[in-house]
């Protein structure tokens, strides 16, 4: 059981679905208020721009951290992931028609910031993030 659960819980496609379907119930709530298929868009649109986000956030960040000058591996990596995900997450939005921009998007920036960070963190404690290792 416990073998099972490991494997499950270490799996990038559990993770991608989990994304997937997590914050694309909080766009559909965020957006709520509006006429389907709103809300039903922002879903789909958000659950899959988290699992794409969740698929490569942990190899950004690694990239990042390995090319950032030795100064700025700890706030660097995890600030231009977050920038460049609300970037996409709002372009996105915006070419979809999603009502409520910031709502939908407030959740998943948090999670994925939250995760960059707390990922990039141990990439330079652990020097993975040294020029030539990664």
């Amino acid at each position: 059981m416990r073998t099972l659960l490991k494997s499950v819980a270490g799996s990038s496609l559990v993770h991608v679905l989990v994304a997937f379907f997590a914050m694309g119930s909080w766009a559909v709530f965020a957006n709520r208020n509006y006429p389907m298929p709103k809300p039903l868009v922002a879903g789909v649109v958000q659950g899959m721009l988290s699992a794409c986000l969740t698929l490569f956030l942990k190899k950004a960040v690694e990239a990042l951290a390995s090319c950032v000058p030795e100064r700025a591996r700890l706030w660097a990596p995890p600030l231009i992931a977050c920038l460049a995900s609300t970037a996409l997450l709002s372009t996105i939005h915006v070419l979809s028609g999603t009502p409520e921009i910031l709502r939908t998007i407030a959740v998943p920036l948090m999670v994925s910031s939250s995760y960059a960070a707390i990922y990039n963190f141990s990439v330079v404690r652990g020097g993975r993030g040294r020029h030539g290792n990664g």
